[in-house]
């Protein structure tokens, strides 16, 4: 299975992610993810990486299209969350030769929804346990079940924060529904729903890809 989870900032995509790669047996990779590791295995790419991340700046498109290269190819099968996010690096997946995408799974979620989630977490700032004002409240108000301090909101948790995120998003990621569409590669979930029912829907979608999970369930 070679597939491209797309979706919006709040959509649940990491979560999901995680699930799905666990119960179809592939790997999950997130940018994130790959640069840890090339950076952790010593690689040129991730010495070289090393470096911008130590400095906390962006590691530049083109060693992080390396980066994705050489770990795609390393596990043949996966899950890919959080790349391509803009249309030049789906065109970069493209020319990779024997890694062809089965497809893209694209969990949809409308944007007041996804502002309810991301501006409803609160924090602990003594011991990080995270809260949400509808799904997950604290048992004592505004304060931390666990050691009584006083949550707070972090500042990219903020609506206006969210909607400027979801903008941006919507001017590079979201061409990408496009792209896959023309290549008739997307199908589309409903990211709506508790966790239990995104990933039953998303697991129904995978599994027509998956030519081994076919083979054990016949």
């Amino acid at each position: 299975m070679r597939v491209v989870l797309l979706g919006p900032p709040g959509a649940g995509k990491g979560t999901q992610a995680e699930r799905l790669a666990e119960y179809f047996g592939v790997a999950h990779l997130s940018t994130g993810d790959m640069l840890r590791a090339a950076i952790a295995g010593g690689t040129e790419l991730g010495r070289q990486a090393e470096g911008y991340v130590n400095a906390g700046e962006l590691v530049p498109s083109e060693l992080l299209a390396d980066v994705v290269k050489e770990r795609l190819y390393e596990e043949g099968e996966f899950l890919l969350d959080g790349y391509p996010r803009n249309v030049a690096q789906a065109e970069f997946l493209e020319t990779l030769e024997g890694l062809t995408l089965d497809g893209v799974l694209y969990v949809n979620v409308d944007d007041d929804t996804l502002v309810r989630r991301l501006s409803g977490r609160r924090i602990c700032p003594e011991d990080g346990t995270i809260y949400h004002i509808e799904n997950d409240p604290p048992p004592n108000g505004k304060d931390c079940g666990v050691c009584g301090a006083e949550l707070i909101q972090r500042e990219d948790d903020r609506e206006e924060t969210v909607r400027r995120r979801l903008g941006v998003y919507k001017e590079e990621t979201e061409p990408l529904i496009k792209f896959y569409k023309s290549r008739g590669l997307l199908a589309e979930i409903d990211g709506k729903g508790t966790v239990d029912e995104v990933f039953t829907r998303a697991a129904e979608v995978l599994k027509g890809y998956d030519r081994g999970f076919a083979d054990d369930h016949c």
